[in-house]
Formats: structure tokens, C-alpha cells, sequence
């Protein structure tokens, strides 16, 4: 193993500084993140899956599970570490750790020296993401939805409506027994902690825009009323009304969302460069996974993992001049969606102009299922990167019974 280099340290540092303080404060309970401590990855090389009767997820049996752990032990035990938690990371042929220095204030010198050690893969500090969010038919919200007007919803209905297409929504709790969400999720699961993946605010509301139920007479209809979500808990809401989430939570659900075949994955966060997350993107990639992520437009880039080579990035205007050429445009302010407790409500930010499009991909996945998420992105690019659903569909070679609407821009949002 190389040692860190110089940025990673730092990051390690920021993370020492920021623990004891502004994230601690915000962990919610049952969150694995403890005041004043700091997370490090550690990535050791997996032995080959291969099939046995005490097989577990990985593909291996207890006996290498249990071989696995014992040398992350004696890793944390030689580097002045304890073992805090671990998960197999199959799709990329490793096993991840999550190790916590015995001695705080020597962290970033402990890591540095635990990267050297040739037992080791890699390792990274555990690196915070935040969701994107605003500060701040017969369906009866249905007029007030941008998509019902910018996009004739229900006209693009009458051609496709996502049936048969998986989205994985990986963000903070789906509230999946919401009234205009009945049925409507697949499989939940829960990568922060133990418990249920319970409902949330984030989570509910893009799990809304992107399937909730049409023509049932209340609230609002989804992009993609007919698709699957899989609502994958990977980040949490706080005491102030944010939600976050981290390298960790986010690896295990981006691996689920692989493994159990996910069409598009949406992504409603930001945050810093990633290894082990833009490992698993690429793997995503590679297997033709659809992935929309909200861009960050205070970051050149759009924040990671927006500025991942394969990630559709989404925005609502107005963006800056320099980021028109990636970031696609989609409705982004005043999005009525469901929220916990049979509730409905207004919300804005990139965060939900992210699962405009990814719903989009659905209805575009449903009429072609072998379009790539190459192609899909220019079938949805419109005039000065505004999101045309009625010229996507037309381009994917279905006609549509609505006019195309690319000089028209879709209401500004607030990042």
C-alpha cells in the first residue's frame, strides 16, 4: 500500500475537527456515528465466492468470513485501532471494515501507517454526504406539479408509465405505507442500523416524485407510476431537518442495488471524491445501470458523485454558464410530494429535480431496455440542457401524443 497522500490526510484531519462538533450533533440515534470519534475504511482482498452449505452473502462460508475478521483484528490490534463494523463488498471483491483509532488525536498518522501495511487493499476515511435539499389528473395536487405542464404527464402516460422497471431510490427512509405509495415499493431495507428503515422526510418525497400512485384521487402522480422502487436506506434525517449519510451506508446500499439488478439508481446527494463509491459506480456502469445523481452548483463539478464519468447530473435552474454542458435542467422548486404520515407538502433543490429524471429513465427503459444510459442522456437533452420528456420519447422511436416543449424552461429551483 501507498501512504495517504497529502488531501487524504487533511480530510482525515477535517473529519477529527468536525466529529466532536457539527456531526456529532447531528447523528441521530441508532446512527453509527459516535461524537469525537473518526471512522476509517479498510479494504481487504476477498477469497473467490464459490458455493458451500454455510455460504453467506458474500459467497463464502464462515470459516473465510471468520478468517477475514481475524485479520482485521490483528490490523486494528498491531495499528492502534479497534474493529467497529464490516461488510463483504462482492462486486468489487473485497471485504470493507470500519475501523476507530484507540487515540483520536493520532488518527490521521495511525491511518497513514495502517495504508502501508501490505495486508491492506486500501483505506479511506469514512466521508459525510449530504442530501441536495432547498432551504427551506384526478389526483388533486396534480396541476401543481412543473412535470404535469413542462412535461404533459399525462400524455406521456398514454405511452409508457415505467411498468416492469426496477429504480432504486437510495437515500433516508421511504414512508411505503403512505397512501399514494401503497404497493408501490418493491424492497426496502435498512444500511444505517438494526432497526426498520422507517419513514422519513427526504426519502418519501423522492421516492414520490418518482412512482407515486396516478389516478387513485389523492395527491400527485409519479414520473414512473408503474415502476418498482427498491428503497434502500442509506442516510438519515437529523435533528435540524437535514439529511445525511456516508461512505459506509451509501457502499452497502449502492452494492444491494447491483446485486439485486436495479435499471436506475437515483442518487439525491453530494459530497467529496470517493473511492470506494466510484468503485462501485464504475461497477454499476459496466453493467448498463442507469445512475442520476443531483449536482451541487456552489461545486465546479457538481459534487460528487454527480461528477462521476457515468452519473446523469441533474440540477434545476439557474446553473452556472460552466456546468451547462453536463447537468441536465428538470422541475426543482415547488414540488408537491408525499411526505410521512399520509402527508403531502412542497419541497425544492436538485435533490428533487434528480428523480424527474430518473423516473424519465424509467418510462424510457420501459420502450427500449437495451437503450444505454449513454443514449438515454442525449434522448433527454433539450435546448440549453433542459430536460424535453416529449422529445426523449420520440427519439427512442415511440410517437407521443403531446408537443415537444424544449424552448420552454422548467421553473428555477433553489440549491
Amino acid at each position: 500500500m501507498k501512504p495517504w497522500p497529502r488531501r487524504m490526510l487533511i480530510a482525515l484531519g477535517l473529519a477529527l475537527t468536525l466529529a466532536g462538533c457539527a456531526l456529532g450533533q447531528a447523528a441521530a440515534p441508532g446512527i453509527p456515528l459516535e461524537p469525537g470519534t473518526v471512522r476509517l475504511l479498510v479494504m481487504l482482498k476477498a477469497p473467490p465466492p464459490h458455493f458451500r452449505p454455510d455460504a453467506g452473502p458474500a459467497g463464502y462460508g464462515a470459516a473465510d468470513w471468520n478468517a477475514q475478521r481475524r485479520i482485521a483484528a490483528g490490523l486494528a490490534r498491531d495499528h492502534g485501532f479497534t474493529l467497529a463494523d464490516d461488510w463483504p463488498m462482492p462486486v468489487l471483491g473485497l471485504h470493507c471494515f470500519v475501523l476507530k483509532p484507540l487515540d483520536a488525536k493520532r488518527a490521521a498518522s495511525l491511518a497513514n501507517a495502517l495504508s502501508r501495511d501490505l495486508r491492506v487493499e486500501w483505506t479511506q476515511p469514512v466521508q459525510r454526504f449530504h442530501a441536495m435539499e432547498a432551504d427551506g389528473s384526478s389526483d388533486p395536487l396534480y396541476p401543481l406539479q412543473p412535470a404535469a405542464r413542462l412535461w404533459q404527464l399525462s400524455r406521456l402516460h398514454q405511452t409508457a408509465t415505467g411498468r416492469g422497471v426496477s429504480v432504486a431510490v437510495i437515500d433516508s427512509g421511504v414512508d411505503a405505507a403512505h397512501p399514494d405509495l401503497e404497493g408501490q415499493v418493491a424492497w426496502e431495507e435498512n444500511f444505517v442500523d438494526d432497526g426498520k428503515p422507517g419513514a422519513e422526510a427526504h426519502g418519501t418525497a423522492v421516492a414520490g416524485i418518482i412512482a407515486a400512485r396516478e389516478g387513485n384521487g389523492m395527491g400527485i402522480a409519479g414520473i414512473a407510476p408503474a415502476a418498482r422502487l427498491y428503497a434502500l436506506r442509506a442516510c438519515w434525517q437529523q435533528r435540524d431537518g437535514g439529511t445525511a449519510c456516508d461512505s459506509f451506508t451509501l457502499a452497502k446500499a449502492l452494492q444491494a442495488a447491483i446485486l439485486r439488478g436495479a435499471q436506475v439508481i437515483n442518487l439525491s446527494l453530494a459530497g467529496p471524491e470517493d473511492r470506494l463509491l466510484r468503485e462501485l459506480l464504475d461497477q454499476a456502469a459496466a453493467r448498463g445501470i442507469k445512475l442520476v445523481a443531483a449536482a451541487d452548483v456552489q461545486l465546479p463539478d457538481g459534487g460528487f458523485p454527480a461528477s462521476h464519468p457515468a452519473a446523469i447530473a441533474v440540477a434545476g435552474a439557474p446553473i452556472p454558464e460552466a456546468m451547462r454542458a453536463r447537468v441536465l435542467l428538470a422541475p426543482a422548486k415547488d414540488v408537491p410530494s408525499t411526505l410521512p404520515g399520509a402527508r403531502f407538502g412542497f419541497v425544492s433543490g436538485a435533490s428533487f429535480a434528480a428523480p424527474h429524471v430518473s423516473g424519465l429513465l424509467a418510462l424510457l427503459t420501459q420502450l427500449r431496455p437495451e437503450l444505454t444510459p449513454r443514449q438515454a442522456r442525449q434522448a433527454m437533452s433539450g435546448t440549453a440542457g433542459q430536460v424535453d420528456a416529449c422529445a426523449a420519447l420520440q427519439r427512442v422511436g415511440q410517437a407521443c401524443a403531446c408537443s415537444c416543449i424544449a424552448s420552454r424552461a422548467p421553473d428555477d429551483g433553489r440549491h
